[in-house]
């Protein structure tokens, strides 16, 4: 389990969907809670908006799936399941770009 993998989790007020876990690589293995993005559990049938991010096979899933990047859910690791892939290098720039923007850190 790293930072930019896609799991799947079961989220209290929203069920199963995908997980991409954005906390830092030492967080990651050491710690029992990370950091996490959820993703649409159905497939994409409109584009991404200013918050949100479209993954699609090429990072592991089954199809085009929008990741909201203006909140983040805090996760036990132990209740990740199922791995369905790892975001790709070109995505994990658009994902730090739409959280950054989407936390307003660009106007430091």
């Amino acid at each position: 389990m790293k930072q930019w993998d896609i799991w799947t989790f079961n989220f209290d007020e929203a069920g199963p969907h995908p997980a991409v876990i954005v906390s830092h690589p030492d967080r990651v293995v050491r710690a029992p809670l990370v950091n996490v993005l959820i993703g649409t559990s159905h497939r994409a049938n409109r584009a991404a908006r200013e918050n949100e991010v479209m993954l699609n096979g090429a990072d592991g899933l089954d199809w085009e799936t929008l990741v909201k990047c203006d909140l983040m859910y805090l996760v036990e690791k132990e209740r990740l399941y199922r791995q369905r892939g790892s975001v790709t290098l070109a995505r994990r720039r658009a994902l730090i770009q739409r959280i950054n923007g989407c936390f307003g850190f660009t106007l430091l």
